[in-house]
């Protein structure tokens, strides 16, 4: 009894101490991450411009943006993920549970976009437009949870106050919704809680 439980203390005792040693290595693949925040962030103002009446285009043929972005986003990543994976970005335990969870935010926000879409079909035109003002808060929220991981894993003060940045923005869209405002406000948010904290941190990795 007294050897499983001597076992069962070294085991936690080697986790913590794999967990720390992770957390003070660098985050790898903040390169993902800003260039979803430039991306999309792009997309946003696009489709603020179109909604503000600004350049010549319908809000229909505006919203094809978000399936160029998506296609351009994928292509990226393609060409991204390996270059990450050659630089060691799985070789923690910090970097591998932010990396599982940045992925599973991605995968989250496509169901949702997807679920939305199907929603929308099935409740009419008229209830779409609604159902897609909320979005942008819907994927504040996803960003939220994959900063407020990574800042577990990192015990970082900056990722938490990017965290909870994300999460208090939810409410702020929701504020725009139905107004071309919501889009140049959506994308001041990509661009300063996910572009930036991503290229700050791609830069320290390379350090």
């Amino acid at each position: 009894m007294t050897h499983d439980t001597e076992n069962a203390a070294a085991d936690i005792a080697w986790l913590r101490k794999l967990a720390e040693d992770g957390a003070d290595a660098p985050m790898r693949g903040a390169s993902i991450l800003m260039m979803g925040g430039l991306v999309y962030g792009s997309a946003a103002v696009f489709h603020w411009l179109a909604a503000a009446e600004i350049i010549d285009l319908s809000i229909n043929s505006a919203s094809l943006v978000w399936g160029v972005a998506t296609v351009l986003f994928w292509i990226l990543l393609a060409i991204m993920i390996p270059r990450v994976r050659r630089a060691g970005a799985s070789s923690t335990v910090a970097n591998r549970a932010s990396g599982i969870a940045w992925g599973s935010v991605g995968w989250g926000i496509f169901a949702m976009a997807v679920a939305m879409g199907v929603l929308g079909w099935r409740l009419g035109p008229s209830a779409a437009p609604a159902l897609f003002t909320l979005i942008p808060s819907i994927i504040m929220v996803f960003y939220g949870a994959g900063w407020a991981v990574s800042a577990g894993m990192f015990k970082s003060r900056t990722m938490w106050n990017l965290s909870l940045a994300s999460f208090a923005a939810a409410p702020v869209m929701a504020v725009f919704a139905g107004q071309a405002t919501q889009y140049l406000a959506y994308a001041i948010a990509l661009f300063g809680l996910m572009a930036l904290p991503g290229y700050l941190l791609m830069r320290a990795a390379n350090r």
